[in-house]
Formats: structure tokens, C-alpha cells, sequence
């Protein structure tokens, strides 16, 4: 990758295939490239090299303005921090991607999103009266309701706490299933990562040798 310091190479040799509809756990220690990768995938950050493919599509070449398109039908990405506009109800946070795609129903559906996550009961409120893990449960719903091809989720249950984050765990799998979404997660935690179909381990840029394995059952 491009920096102010010459190019860097976080990510190296990197060859990943990902199923329709698969859940995939990153794991990998801190420094080891898992949100860098997550980056390339969303087209926030540009490889020197190699291809990254959705959906058949070749994405690597796109301009600035097909990549943020790209984005708004096709990824939703759920951060660590939450990333909601505080000035900005919590519908009008979830309606906000759906409108700019030119969604007629946009508020409709931004309801429904946020009724599937337990909150239609604070749809008027402003992100700074909510909770940390009622926050992050409007991040999911804005992340679902345009319901993309894929999700990736950066750690993000990283600010909240171990009950709170097992509910939005809970909730973003059960959505998963429900809308049939391809998953990337990234986490430290490898019991958390055994929830998914498999599981990537990370490490110098790599994906370790013998590290592509399929999740254990519960």
C-alpha cells in the first residue's frame, strides 16, 4: 500500500476465496494485517498489486466514484467504533445509505432494520442517548438494511462489553442467516470465530501455512 513514508507492504501473497453465503472468521494477532485486508476488500484502500474480485466483478481498477457505489450496494461494513452522524436520529441514520441509493421506501425499510435488531422503540433518539451497545445495533441495521452481497464486521464487538456484545453477536449472525449475506469478521477472539463456516488465520501479511480451517461445532 501507498503511504507518506513509501509504499508499505502489510499484505503479502494474500490468495483468498470466499463462497456466496459463507461466513468467514479472520483471526490473526494485533499488527497482522486483518483490518488492512478488510480495506482492499471495501475498496478504501488500494493494493499495489494482485485483483480483488466480487461477485465476478473485477474491483481493483474502479475510480473513486464506482468504488463508493460499489459500497452502497453491494458491502456493508460494521466498524469498532460505531460511526454514527450524532446529529442524526437513529432512523435517519439507518435511512441515510438507502436514500442516497434512491430507495423510495427508504424509511420504511430503515424501520423494518431497525425493528429486526430490538430498537423500534428508540427510532427518534440521537446516538449520544443511546447506549454503546444500542449504537452498535444501529450500525448493524444501517449495515444490513440495503441488504448487501457482503458484510464485513471489524471487531465489532471491540467496544462493548462481554453480555452486550454476545447479544450483538447474536443479532448479527441471526441476520446473516436471515438475508443470506456473505460474511468477513474479523476478531481476536477465536471462540468467537469458531461461529463461523471457517475460519483465516493472519500473520506477517500472510494467511498461515495450514491456518484455513472450518470452524469447530458447538
Amino acid at each position: 500500500m501507498p503511504s507518506a513514508a513509501g509504499q508499505v507492504n502489510i499484505l503479502r501473497g494474500i490468495d483468498l476465496d470466499i463462497a456466496k453465503e459463507e461466513a468467514v472468521g479472520l483471526v490473526g494477532p494485533s499488527g497482522s494485517g486483518k483490518t488492512s485486508l478488510l480495506m482492499v476488500l471495501a475498496g478504501l484502500e488500494r493494493a499495489t498489486s494482485g485483483s480483488v474480485m466480487l461477485d465476478g466483478r473485477e474491483i481493483t481498477a474502479l475510480n473513486e466514484d464506482s468504488l463508493a457505489k460499489l459500497r452502497r450496494d453491494r458491502i456493508g461494513i460494521v466498524f469498532q467504533a460505531f460511526h454514527l452522524i450524532p446529529t442524526m436520529t437513529a432512523l435517519e441514520n439507518v435511512a441515510i445509505p438507502l436514500e442516497l441509493a434512491a430507495v423510495r421506501n427508504a424509511n420504511v425499510r430503515a424501520r423494518a432494520a431497525l425493528d429486526a435488531v430490538g430498537l423500534s422503540h428508540r427510532l427518534t433518539h440521537l446516538p449520544g442517548q443511546l447506549s454503546g451497545g444500542e449504537q452498535q445495533r444501529v450500525a448493524l441495521a444501517r449495515a444490513f438494511a440495503p441488504e448487501p452481497a457482503l458484510l464485513l464486521a471489524d471487531e465489532p464487538t471491540g467496544n462493548l462489553d462481554h453480555a452486550t456484545g454476545e447479544t450483538v453477536i447474536d443479532l448479527l449472525f441471526a441476520l446473516r442467516r436471515r438475508t443470506g449475506t456473505t460474511l468477513l469478521l474479523i476478531t481476536h477472539d477465536r471462540e468467537l470465530a469458531t461461529r463461523c463456516d471457517r475460519q483465516v488465520h493472519l500473520s506477517d501479511g500472510q494467511v498461515s501455512d495450514g491456518q484455513v480451517e472450518p470452524a469447530v461445532p458447538a
